[in-house]
């Protein structure tokens, strides 16, 4: 029941807002009350969860028994911090649209909690078909709300982002007809495994972009700078999870062939989109510009953690997936802040704002030494964990990762230097305030996670089992494969 509450309450909400006349005044704070209850009911199930066990809290009834096509959900330790992520993160972002005074409040809300459902549904799905209606229905209210809510180029952002994310989803959708009916079951649990490149390639481009991995981030740069910050904040903090999701969950256990044949190429793939991403990050002139490119740079960084074939790998993927997507939230809801205060988060037109503004000063610094990856802190734990993972593998993977570390070490001072610290541009005047406090608890919760993550990384690395692949197809690959990795204890 759980595992069902958490997809119903925001849809059911979202429908209560679209529905009913509710004056605008109070649309902002129904979508909150829905927000929070949510991360009420996430709380609750990581209090039963057994994070030593498998798949929990499931609820399953059929719909086609012909097919094999079931409403199947449930959780398993990592996929359960994912939909913890999502939860929170949208629930700051929907009090930053409460703060930001969106127009046409209930259609906006509305959008933003179903898009909630539609995340926590997707990191739920034990049933292909069931997870590719929510990973359709994910990208409906992403479509609407970047252009309709977004910048002055959104239309032009929108187009981009639909053509590369119906691409994709059109291969996915081939891929889990041939996949399902070839295993006479769209179950995840049930079905076993395949050896086919092509249904394997479907699933891993429509992941791939999704994420998104060098060279299919073609979208990335017009839709993370033209929504709106706090849509932006969940589209790079929780949708580009449900290509994590996917790798683990769908690509890894079924395609143990055929990932086996690719991994090079992933990895390469991952190496290469670590380093150019983290290049173009330091180069950006924009505040948003550069947390896109982090954004890619540090995705594909996870990427490389889930194909080391090993649980130090793998354990820093989900912990990074995890750190990244409240840090790159974090950052996205303070570069928004930043343009509604001053109209620009351009580099030229910052700077300066550290004096007198000790709250907007400390929580970009902070956050800042969050993405800066400083030992003590759950990125460097994460970020360490796949290091470590990925050497075996090969040195030369885990050189590009280190050399992207300072990188990263760069471009994030490169942000704090520019808006807090630099000789003054026109666009910051002396009597412009700090924040305030409507805007201070929509970014707290984000770093109070990240602080209680650095204090107890284990909480997610040590207790993320992952799902119980038993089938002997893939433990010979993955435990026993030529490489000589463990990848099982």
């Amino acid at each position: 029941m759980l595992t069902t509450a958490l997809i119903v309450v925001p849809f059911a909400a979202a429908l209560f807002l679209w529905l009913v006349p509710l004056p605008r005044e109070y649309a902002g704070p129904f979508a909150i009350l829905a927000a929070v209850v949510e991360v009420g009911i996430w709380i609750r199930a990581a209090i039963r969860f057994d994070f030593s066990g498998g798949l929990q809290f499931s609820a399953r009834h059929n719909w086609f028994a012909d097919l094999g096509v079931s409403y199947h959900v449930g959780f398993y330790g990592f996929s359960l911090w994912l939909a913890g992520l999502t939860v929170v993160v949208c629930a700051c972002a929907i009090g930053y649209g409460v703060w930001a005074q969106r127009e046409h409040a209930r259609a906006y809300f509305g959008l933003m909690l179903f898009l909630t459902g539609s995340v926590v549904g997707v990191f739920a799905s034990q049933d292909l078909l069931l997870f590719y209606a929510f990973f359709e229905a994910m990208l409906i209210p992403l479509y609407v709300l970047v252009g309709v809510w977004g910048g002055p180029n959104r239309v032009r952002a929108t187009v981009v982002f639909v053509i590369y994310t119906m691409v994709g989803s059109l291969l996915m959708l081939a891929s889990i007809v041939a996949f399902g009916i070839s295993q006479h079951t769209f179950s995840l649990v049930d079905s076993g495994t395949s050896g086919n490149d092509w249904i394997f390639l479907g699933f891993a481009l429509a992941f791939a972009v999704k994420a998104p991995l060098f060279p299919f981030h073609g979208w990335l740069r017009q839709a993370y700078t033209e929504a709106s910050p706090e849509v932006a904040a969940v589209l790079s903090g929780v949708v580009s999870k449900a290509a994590v999701f996917g790798f683990i969950m769908i690509v890894l256990p079924h395609f143990p062939g055929p990932v086996h044949d690719f991994r090079t190429t992933i990895l390469v793939l991952a190496t290469i989109g670590l380093a150019y991403g983290s290049v173009l990050a330091f180069r950006q002139p924009d505040i948003r510009g550069v947390i896109a490119y982090s954004s890619l740079a540090q995705m594909s960084l996870i990427i490389m953690g889930i194909f080391a074939y090993s649980w130090l790998g793998m354990n820093g993927a989900v912990l990074q997936s995890i750190s990244h997507g409240l840090v790159s939230a974090a950052m996205f809801l303070l570069a928004g802040m930043v343009e509604r205060q001053w109209g620009t988060d351009s580099f030229a037109r910052l700077g300066g704002a550290a004096r007198g503004r000790p709250i907007l000063a400390t929580l970009l610094l902070v956050t800042g030494m969050f993405t800066l990856a400083v030992p003590g802190s759950t990125n460097f734990a994460g970020e360490f964990l796949i290091l470590a993972g990925i050497f075996p593998v090969g040195w030369g993977y885990a050189a590009v990762g280190a050399v992207a570390i300072v990188l990263a070490a760069m471009y994030t001072l490169r942000v704090i230097s520019a808006v807090l610290h630099d000789r003054g541009g026109d666009a910051v005047t002396p009597g412009s305030p700090d924040l305030r406090f409507g805007q201070i608890v929509l970014v707290v919760p984000l770093i109070a996670c990240l602080f209680a993550l650095s204090v107890w990384p284990n909480a997610v690395s040590g207790h993320s089992k992952s799902p119980p692949w038993s089938n002997k197809a893939l433990r010979t690959v993955l435990c026993e494969g030529p490489d000589g990795v463990v990848w099982c204890k």
